[in-house]
């Protein structure tokens, strides 16, 4: 990709575009959760059955983000980031007239189509505008937005619900999309790669097919309620695509995602870990505004106010988690984080009526402080170990395994919930179902750790700081 020249007036506007795209992505991310029981009553949909409108978001995203860069390179960075804006702004009006489910689900893919090249697209505009050394200083300026957005968010999206309607969740993007809009097309530098570069579309569609039909299977076991025949087929049929798609990508020039990667040990361990210790963190923003809405009893507005805490306790340990990591080492750091994160999210099955506010505000926020000093340990010990010329594509694949494991988080939470939910229950027995649900989702979290057990002790403490959050 050519190197762009920028005029100080773009250097200077360019990392707000690409920052305000960033909240607009994650503040959509976090802002959703809390207004979906009010939504499930307007669509006249079960409220512990609206994981489908979460799912889409996450799935269309980790589908997009490997051909991210690829359409950049081959259609310029100007149109593509400007279209995706428009495409994201576009999504958010047609999930505010949204009639029904279905429509809702549909509006968040093409939502999501935006979403997913937005952030990508702007990081890797950055990367090529800016000279190594203002590089660092840059993104961090740009990850500023990505902690506000899930500090607000909830609390925003329960005020909105409480006091206007579900709809200004997606309305308030539209003004921030046209500024953008216009921004994009007056400052984005137009980037593209002088080289046609080729993409292995085959494999993009084995793994996405895998990611999609495995993702579905387990929607099928909660929401769309499917005969499990049918679950295990589409099981099968994902696995059977997953496994073309490594032996393929192992004798061709330039996979997707090439197997050498995880020739790498601590990057085949970070891989797996993050899929399968990210389940439970995934379910957290999904189940918990249900809980405190549909069988506590809190209002949106209660309920949004009382995620602040995860946000805060995560934002607290951030500066601590390096020095933490160095001092006791990748592996001591993941095993013991895991298996306190496991409990505490199982910790959750206690929380009843009777549960005291400073208690519950208490346990959310240790579970944000270890939650991010997991995402932080688990996001540097991935990439630490791969070199310079395959830590794009190690950077691009953890990225995917990142929503991927989000997504099935929340599906898995869903089927749990569904499964254990009897038809027609109120009162306790749903919130039985919620605690039963809380502890599968802890002990799935739990039994991550015996993966990070296969990482070398020996392993250099001191790494490059690396955070994708």
């Amino acid at each position: 990709m050519s190197q762009a020249v920028l005029d100080a007036r773009t250097a200077r506007v360019l990392p707000w575009l690409v920052a305000i795209a960033f909240f607009m992505q994650t503040l959509d991310g976090t802002i959703l959760n809390t207004a979906l029981p009010a939504m499930a009553r307007d669509l006249a949909e079960d409220p512990l059955r609206m994981q489908g409108v979460v799912i889409a978001y996450m799935l269309t995203v980790a589908l997009l983000i490997p051909a991210s860069g690829w359409v950049a390179d081959r259609f310029g960075s100007r149109r593509i980031f400007f279209s995706a804006i428009l495409l994201f702004t576009l999504g958010s009006l047609l999930c505010a007239m949204s009639t029904s489910f279905n429509q809702l689900v549909m509006s968040r893919v093409v939502q999501a189509i935006g979403g997913a090249l937005m952030l990508p697209v702007g990081r890797l505009v950055i990367l090529r505008a800016y000279p190594r050394s203002e590089f660092v200083r840059v993104m961090t300026f740009i990850a500023l937005p990505g902690m506000v957005g899930p500090l607000i968010g909830p609390t925003l999206g329960g005020w909105l619900v409480e006091y206007a309607s579900w709809h200004w969740i997606f309305l308030i993007n539209l003004p921030v999309g046209l500024i953008g809009c216009i921004a994009a097309f007056r400052f984005m530098p137009d980037l593209k790669s002088a080289e046609r570069m080729r993409f292995d579309t085959v494999g993009f569609l084995l793994f996405g097919g895998a990611m999609v039909l495995i993702t579905i299977a387990l929607e099928g076991l909660g929401e769309m309620q499917m005969p499990h025949a049918r679950v295990l087929l589409l099981v099968a049929v994902g696995s059977a695509c997953l496994a073309a798609y490594w032996l393929r990508a192992g004798h061709i020039d330039s996979p997707l995602f090439s197997p050498a990667l995880f020739h790498t040990r601590s990057f085949a361990v970070g891989i797996f870990g993050n899929l399968f210790a990210r389940l439970g963190s995934g379910a957290l923003p999904f189940l918990l505004p249900l809980l405190l809405q549909i069988a506590l009893g809190y209002s949106p507005a209660q309920a949004g106010m009382s995620m602040i805490p995860l946000a805060l306790g995560a934002m607290f340990i951030k500066p601590l988690a390096k020095p933490l990591i160095d001092r006791l080492g990748y592996r001591r750091i993941l095993i013991g984080n895991t298996l306190l994160l496991g409990t505490l999210i199982a910790s959750l099955a206690t929380i009843d009526g009777q549960t005291p506010t400073v208690l519950l505000l208490a346990q959310l926020s240790l579970i944000g402080m270890v939650n991010s000093m997991q995402f932080t340990a688990m996001n540097t010990v991935t990439l630490v170990g791969l070199s310079n010329q395959n830590a794009s594509s190690g950077n691009s694949l953890l990225s995917v395994v990142v929503q991927l494991s989000m997504s099935l988080g929340v599906a898995s939470a869903g089927a749990l919930l569904g499964g254990f939910t009897v038809p027609g229950a109120d009162g306790a027995a749903v919130l039985e179902a919620f605690h039963l649900t809380f502890l599968c989702i802890g002990a799935m979290s739990m039994l991550a750790a015996s993966l990070f057990f296969q990482l070398d002790s020996k392993q250099a403490m001191v790494a490059r700081h690396i955070d994708t959050e």
